[in-house]
């Protein structure tokens, strides 16, 4: 291999321009329409074609229009202006702020990609997506938050099409010179690097830095020259297929993490994991914990699951990582020494109970085992995963599986369109990026004159029809496609004709199949001559799904026949940049997953932000979403074991809906004037989207109900030599040696009924606990209408007294039960532990009659 040294030749920016250097090295400009304007108005064909990457783009400005800009005051004036609003950021001429870093209140948050910008390629959907908004909303906040990511030199593949309509992957090599990156500095000021100890030896790991506003994202890559090629390999590209290889991304990731933060001084009172990729974080923290607090692993343990955050979101066992025990114990040896236990005993800690020992390790189940707050990313979600994952703690109700939610939200200022931007400054005010989710804010919505929001939704589907038609050329031009087909892709689709987007991964689950299951009334609904209607298809299959793919094949040969080429279409390599213009420029976003497998789904709430109506099944979060004055539900949230049957079924009633009510009501102008139902649907929609489904409002409350709790919990657990902690570990211990002693007699009552509605009877049992005391456990008495035999529909839990101590660790407990509401009722009796929430729901310490 040729040995180059290498360096970089930057633009000479005039003096009164320099701002715009700093401008393009914090991505805060992609959320600040004033920002963006300023770069696109130096060269606006320039900036498109450098694919609005700032840097890329200042590094091929000519410098005499530089020399021009520095003289021209309209343009100091609006860049002065957008500099003054960087400099109200906090974290901006202070290093106060940046202290936040290193005294016990940072939250670090994990994410194996982060979807920021299309600049910035380290991401491949949603997740990554939900991880760049949840940045951005914490620097609005002024949260202190990092978060720590990998640098995929190559990213996630970017998709073509070839001539038969089957899905082509390219990998570009991304020139890091062109992302707004630094290297992060260790605390002597040199540059930051760590080291990993894989099966062959060392990873050497490099850091760098990239300023979200005012949140650092830590991103680790191993392209370095002293690492041999498969290592240098480890961040080439983001979901690679290979077991070995992924194994080897997530220990740097989660490993390599917490060493980089170590070494910049920041020690997380809070972890926040964002999926299981990054489960073996807590490992290497309770190393860190050990050793800053001089404390043994079993105190550690009562310290780091009580102030780590775990979010789930895959509602599908298959979706969740599971790795042999041979490829995980080579990272793990080098831990022994440093947490005073065995690969193998680490790796039990991510199988479920009474797993063997060559089972897989899961990473849901390591996550779980590492976090006391533990949730999905939707109400339904979270029942989901209850469901999903009632093994890993033996003998609890599915509805008390410590498996809350926080519904997903997005950050509305990267995706409202500049319009109702506009709009939303002058009826709300332009403060209101700083709190979009006031109640206030929403109700403002109402003030909009209906012909300003008619306007504002007619120019963005104008642009996104324009920006479809440019990437249809683009695409036809790469297959060299004859002048007549050209031709016709610089007039597809209409800009006055009902537009309805369908943009998502091409997951079968997900269904774009679903409008094909009648392709004769489908055809009927796109030609129609008195109410058409066209559809803008976007999304990539994983390079595996071969599935996948057949279904984008299948949808572009529907889209050759005759006289549909105007009428559909399918926009290759979909990104956030053609994202952003579906979701501001189209009528309906259809969403069409097979119910329950949609974890939770944002980009409809982007689509609903900006006015577009949602047409979807009740799944994810359209269940909390649905109201019929801002959109339309397809079928009602059945739940099918036959897919052939459900496909049959609910394809019927998205035609349905799509004819008898979408289409109709689009196109319901009396006297040819605008669409007034529709446009009420349109602020219902929007008023929801601020209201509930805002990345504010998410970040806030994982703040609130988590955040806050845990760095309370860290300082009280650490105090005095980390005494509480101790004392923890010597109860967990105890319980531990003596739980299974513990026995509950059969529970006898006062009378056997029938019972009045407003009676109460009484209801003893003995229990017998051994060695522990009544201060140990907590005596439950468990009861509630009867679904079945076995089970419960509604459970309530209410403690029991202890009456008589009878010796030898006999008592007699008592309650009472108030009859409130007929019906056929059971209960029963059980014992858990006394203490906190995560004492409580200890897997494996629950006993029952």
């Amino acid at each position: 291999m040729k040995k180059f040294q290498t360096f970089q030749v930057f633009p000479n920016i005039p003096e009164p321009l320099a701002f715009l250097e700093t401008l393009s090295r914090n991505i805060w400009w992609c959320w600040q329409y004033d920002a963006v304007d300023l770069f696109r108005r130096i060269n606006p064909r320039l900036w498109d074609e450098c694919e609005r990457n700032p840097i890329r783009f200042l590094t091929y400005v000519p410098q005499k229009r530089l020399e021009e800009l520095a003289g021209d005051p309209s343009f100091l004036s609006h860049l002065q202006r957008v500099k003054d609003s960087y400099e109200k950021l906090p974290c901006v001429g202070t290093d106060n702020y940046h202290s936040l870093f290193q005294q016990n209140k940072t939250i670090a948050y994990f994410s194996m990609e982060f979807g920021i910008h299309e600049s910035i390629p380290l991401f491949a959907g949603g997740l990554g997506i939900l991880a760049g908004d949840h940045l951005k909303a914490a620097s609005d906040m002024g949260l202190p938050l990092v978060g720590v990511g990998l640098l995929y030199r190559q990213g996630y593949f970017r998709q073509y099409m070839d001539q038969e309509g089957w899905q082509q992957e390219e990998y570009p090599e991304t020139d890091i010179y062109h992302l707004p990156v630094s290297k992060a500095k260790d605390l002597q000021g040199n540059d930051l690097r760590v080291m990993v100890e894989g099966p062959e030896g060392e990873i050497r790991v490099a850091v760098w830095c990239l300023h979200v506003g005012c949140v650092p994202l830590y991103l680790l890559d191993t392209n370095l020259s002293e690492n041999p090629i498969h290592i240098r390999d480890i961040t080439s590209r983001l979901y690679v297929g290979e077991q070995s290889h992924r194994i080897a991304q997530e220990m740097v990731l989660g490993i390599g993490g917490m060493r980089a933060l170590k070494k910049m001084g920041i020690r997380p009172a809070v972890c926040h994991m964002n999926e299981g990729h990054s489960a073996f974080s807590s490992l290497e923290r309770l190393a860190q914990m050990m050793e800053d607090y001089g404390t043994d692993l079993k105190t550690a343990m009562e310290i780091v699951p009580r102030t780590t955050v775990f979010t789930t979101h895959t509602p599908v066992p298959a979706g969740n990582e599971e790795f042999p025990p041979d490829l995980i114990r080579p990272y793990l040896i080098p831990l022994e020494k440093k947490l005073g236990v065995t690969a193998d005993e680490i790796i039990s800690w991510g199988q479920p109970p009474g797993a063997a020992p060559h089972d897989s390790l899961s990473m849901f189940a390591l996550g779980a085992h590492m976090a006391q707050y533990c949730n999905g990313v939707s109400q339904l979600h979270g029942r989901v995963a209850r469901q999903m994952w009632t093994r890993l703690w033996p003998g609890r109700p599915e509805e008390e599986i410590p498996i809350g939610h926080v519904t997903n939200g997005v950050h509305i200022a990267s995706f409202l369109s500049h319009e109702n931007s506009q709009l939303f400054d002058r009826y709300i005010g332009p403060e209101w990026q700083k709190h979009p989710s006031r109640p206030d804010n929403a109700r403002r919505i109402e003030d909009i004159y209906d012909e300003e929001l008619w306007r504002a939704h007619s120019m963005s589907r104008a642009r996104l029809i324009r920006t479809c038609r440019k990437l249809m050329v683009k695409q036809y031009k790469r297959r060299n496609a004859p002048r007549e087909i050209m031709k016709r892709a610089e007039l597809v689709l209409d800009q006055d004709v009902l537009t309805i987007a369908f943009a998502r991964r091409f997951a079968t689950y997900k269904r774009a199949f679903l409008l094909l299951q009648n392709p004769d009334r489908f055809e009927a609904i796109l030609t129609s001559k008195t109410a058409p209607v066209q559809f803008i298809f976007a999304g990539k299959a994983h390079p595996r799904d071969h599935e996948g793919k057949e279904l984008i094949k299948n949808l572009i040969h529907f889209a050759r026949r005759t006289g549909m080429r105007d009428r559909i279409i399918f926009i290759e390599d979909y990104d956030i940049f053609i994202a952003r213009h579906l979701v501001q420029g189209a009528d309906v976003w259809l969403n069409t997953p097979r119910r329950p497998f949609e974890a939770c789904g944002t980009s409809g709430m982007k689509a609903a932000i900006n006015g577009v109506l949602n047409v979807s099944v009740l799944d994810g979060w359209w269940c909390e979403g649905y109201a019929e004055d801002r959109g339309w539900r397809i079928g009602n949230g059945e739940e099918y074991t036959d897919y052939g049957y459900q496909d049959a079924v609910e394809s019927q009633a998205l035609y349905n809906v799509l004819e008898d009510e979408v289409i109709p009501c689009f196109y319901d102008r009396k006297n040819g004037d605008i669409p007034s139902r529709w446009l009420r649907m349109m602020k219902e929609s929007m008023k929801m989207g601020m209201r509930m489904f805002c990345s504010h409002r998410m970040v806030g409350e994982y703040n609130e109900r988590f955040y806050e709790p845990a760095k309370d919990r860290l300082r009280s657990l650490t105090a005095a030599n980390a005494q509480e902690a101790g004392e923890l570990a010597v109860q967990r211990g105890k319980l531990r040696n003596l739980w299974e002693n513990i026995r509950i007699d059969y529970p006898e009552r006062q009378s056997e009924g029938p019972f009045r509605v407003g009676e109460s009877f009484q209801v003893t049992s003995i229990v017998s606990l051994g060695e522990l005391r009544p201060d140990d456990v907590e005596v439950e008495l468990y009861y509630g209408i009867m679904r079945t035999l076995d089970d419960l529909n509604r459970s309530e839990v209410q403690s029991m007294s202890m009456l008589e101590a009878h010796g030898n660790g006999i008592y007699l407990y008592s309650c009472d039960i108030q009859c409130r509401v007929s019906g056929r009722y059971g209960f029963t009796i059980r014992v858990i532990p006394k203490g906190d929430e995560w004492t409580r729901f200890m897997p494996g310490f629950i006993t029952w009659v």
